[in-house]
């Protein structure tokens, strides 16, 4: 059963949290979080994103930057203000992105849940990042940034929070980006009615956030270490995220662009292509169904359609990215590791198929490929499965906000 626990959020005041709220720190580098950040003192990606107030090309992982993270907090948590709730509740947020709208519940997660695999995951992680977060994570002494959560709708808890949504919302703002983000307190006893329901859920599954979430895990332990009379009830047991049931999520595609054709002329490549796939120009940047992939080559557009049966391949392999790993990028274009070559590049689908276009275009890459998005019930098969997806295999949108709720322990 999951366990979702109401806390004390520490919040903006609705007056300004739209000048709190930020983008995750990880879809952002440095010299974009500065920009995005410029002007504004109390943007949470000053905290998120210490850096852009320290010396350019400050190693990253250096004391002084988590220092810093924490100072910036703690002024934040004056001059915005950032003030703890009086009750502990969950909070139900909503985005809006176009016509897209998705409404989650925020909330407290255990790591237990996380550990045992109550909370399962289709991802690797990086030591590296998980240091950070974690260092992050215990400088300050705070979740503040939301793991993103979902789980096999349940109707009894989406009633609650439709019913919740009738009422005045506590923030409610549009970002610079055009999205907008609505947050309503739950009272405490519909907070408790819907802790109760989930222990009937058995599974809870990342949509985005391993490294937040693996971080958040070694946080507790290296807390439970240092507490002699540590009892597991702890705040710093859980970690905070933001849970959406999964009919309502959207997963965009996660395309690829390549730098060269790995020696290859281009009709070469497209000869070694047409093995295994039937090759054609097409108008159309976006395959329209799973299983088929579209490129972009010398200013023209080409639909490849397998010449074989997909479904015959196994749970992993029969994934669009995997079709493309396995039997283009590794063996035509020698691309052996996703992960450490420095030779492809991931476009997130919100960027578009002109964002491909223009880099292939500008001459930096030679080859794009538009991919159809990974769909959540193969997210949850796989997790399910204690598999794990290829990288950079889907690309969730709307990003939830950092600095909206924060958990302290």
């Amino acid at each position: 059963m999951a366990t979702v626990v109401p806390f004390k959020a520490l919040l903006p005041t609705p007056d300004k949290v739209s000048k709190v709220a930020a983008v995750p720190y990880d879809v952002v580098n440095s010299e974009e979080a500065a920009v995005l950040a410029e002007g504004n003192p109390i943007s949470f990606l000053r905290v998120s994103r210490p850096e852009i107030e320290m010396t350019p090309g400050i190693n990253l992982y250096d004391d002084s930057v988590y220092a810093k993270a924490n100072e910036n907090f703690k002024r934040l948590c004056k001059e915005a203000p950032l003030e703890l709730d009086s009750e502990s509740r969950l909070y139900v947020y909503t985005l809006k992105m176009g016509a897209h709208v998705q409404t989650g519940i925020i909330a407290a997660f255990s790591t237990d849940d996380y550990d045992k695999d109550i909370i399962k995951k289709h991802e690797k992680t990086r030591k590296d990042k998980e240091d950070d977060r974690t260092r992050h994570v215990i400088t300050l002494k705070s979740h503040t940034g939301p793991v993103f959560l979902t789980y096999r709708d349940e109707q009894k808890i989406d009633a609650i929070v439709e019913a919740a949504k009738k009422e005045k919302a506590y923030f409610d703002f549009t970002a610079p980006d055009g999205i907008s983000h609505t947050v309503w307190k739950l009272s405490v006893a519909d907070s408790a009615k819907i802790s109760e329901l989930f222990k009937g859920v058995p599974y809870l599954y990342i949509a985005d956030g391993h490294h937040r979430a693996a971080s958040a895990s070694r946080a507790a332990e290296a807390c439970r270490s240092k507490n002699p009379a540590h009892t597991g009830k702890e705040d710093y047991n859980y970690f905070l995220a933001v849970v959406f049931p999964s009919s309502q999520l959207r997963i965009l595609p996660y395309n690829r662009v390549v730098k060269d054709l790995n020696g290859l002329s281009k009709e070469a490549f497209l000869a070694k292509v047409a093995e295994k796939f039937t090759v054609s120009e097409t108008s159309s940047p976006s395959p329209a169904k799973s299983g088929t992939f579209c490129m972009y080559l010398d200013k023209k557009w080409y639909l490849f359609v397998p010449k074989f049966d997909i479904n015959k391949l196994g749970v992993i392999e029969r994934l669009d990215v995997s079709v493309l790993q396995d039997l283009i990028l590794a063996p035509l274009l020698g691309i052996d590791d996703p992960r450490t070559s420095k030779r492809v590049d991931f476009v997130g689908g919100i960027r578009g198929t002109n964002e491909l276009v223009k880099l292939v275009d500008s001459g930096k890459f030679a080859v794009a490929f538009s991919m159809f998005p990974t769909t959540l019930d193969q997210l949850m098969a796989i997790s399910d499965a204690g598999a794990i997806m290829p990288p950079k295999s889907t690309w969730f949108e709307p990003k939830l906000r950092d600095g909206i709720a924060c958990h302290n322990f």
